[in-house]
């Protein structure tokens, strides 16, 4: 298989989700490029570079500097006909979404979304009913194009050193119609969800929007992220985009804190990778204690507190 992986980038660092994916596609035999889209970025192909990519293609040009599908479009769709790829590998994001679609369209190929893994031989691995069993997809004709999971890989870099290659960028006249006219960032302290290695989520339990600056607190001292469940988030408590779960993200971290969560289904597919899982809920019978590595049964107001407390001291 000879596969491109869309390297997203965002302040200066490629995305782990994207890293993931090309390490996915390196350990299943691949011969794997990678290619980076955008204004200013030729600092990034070295890390393509060291996590498995054998080429890396960097289209650099200003008319790339907002992050708009179309004109990302227009660059993968030349590389995959010039270079004959057969398929296209993303790691999803909002981003990700648009431009796998729209290369799709482009070039009338199937896309795969929401995957959890790829064989040598082109059969795509997706999760069902609700993360129960895995079922295998494919492809009727090539590239085949995937869209993976939020999380599923890890980041393997291999050191090696990749060929690096400017691509021309060729740009359709309607791919430049539209303009950014603003791009807003939602503020944050500490890594995203997507990215920490420690996630503090909090759920209905907590009562309140404004208990979960216990969350944060706890988030703070342990250098982790705060996350949230779906019920929180429709209530306005906590924003989009820290939801996890069936309808939110995927995330994989080393340590995953459960503060307030009941376990539904819905949000135990969105986390069950996490490496650790701790889950502080009063309810001894929460189904979250069914599939966490320890469960702490009591009041969260008195709980999270002091082990933030604690945590605090042992790195004073």
């Amino acid at each position: 298989m000879k596969a491109l992986v869309f390297c997203e980038h965002h302040d200066g660092a490629v995305t782990r989700g994207s890293l993931g994916v090309l390490s996915h596609a390196v350990s299943i035999g691949a011969e794997v490029a990678g290619v980076v889209a955008g204004s200013g970025v030729a600092g990034l192909a070295a890390e393509v570079g060291a996590h498995g990519a054998a080429t890396v293609f960097v289209a650099d040009a200003a008319a790339l500097e907002a992050p708009l599908p179309q004109p990302r479009v227009d660059v993968l769709a030349k590389l995959v006909r010039d270079e004959g790829f057969d398929a296209v590998l993303f790691a999803q994001s909002v981003l990700a979404a648009d431009v796998a679609a729209g290369l799709a369209a482009r070039l009338g190929a199937g896309l795969n979304w929401d995957l959890v893994g790829l064989s040598a031989d082109g059969v795509g691995k997706r999760a069902a009913l609700a993360d129960s069993v895995l079922v295998d997809v494919g492809w009727v004709g090539e590239p085949r194009i995937a869209v993976f999971r939020s999380g599923a890989f890890d980041a393997v870099a291999t050191g090696a050193a990749a060929e690096i290659r400017e691509v021309a960028v060729e740009l359709e006249e309607f791919s430049q119609l539209a303009t950014m006219v603003e791009q807003a960032h939602a503020q944050q302290q500490g890594p995203s969800i997507e990215d920490a290695d420690v996630i503090v989520a909090g759920g209905r339990g907590l009562g309140a929007p404004e208990k979960f600056t216990l969350c944060e607190e706890l988030a703070g001292a342990l250098g982790g992220a705060v996350a949230a469940t779906r019920a929180v988030v429709d209530a306005g408590w906590y924003p989009y985009s820290a939801q996890v779960g069936q309808t939110g993200k995927t995330v994989a971290p080393k340590l995953y804190v459960a503060v307030g969560i009941s376990g539904a289904i819905q949000h135990k597919v969105g986390m069950q990778g996490s490496s650790v899982i701790v889950a502080i809920n009063k309810d001894p019978n929460a189904p979250i204690f069914d599939f966490s590595d320890l469960g702490v049964v009591g009041d969260l107001n008195t709980i999270v507190p002091k082990l933030t407390e604690l945590i605090r001291a042992q790195r004073s």
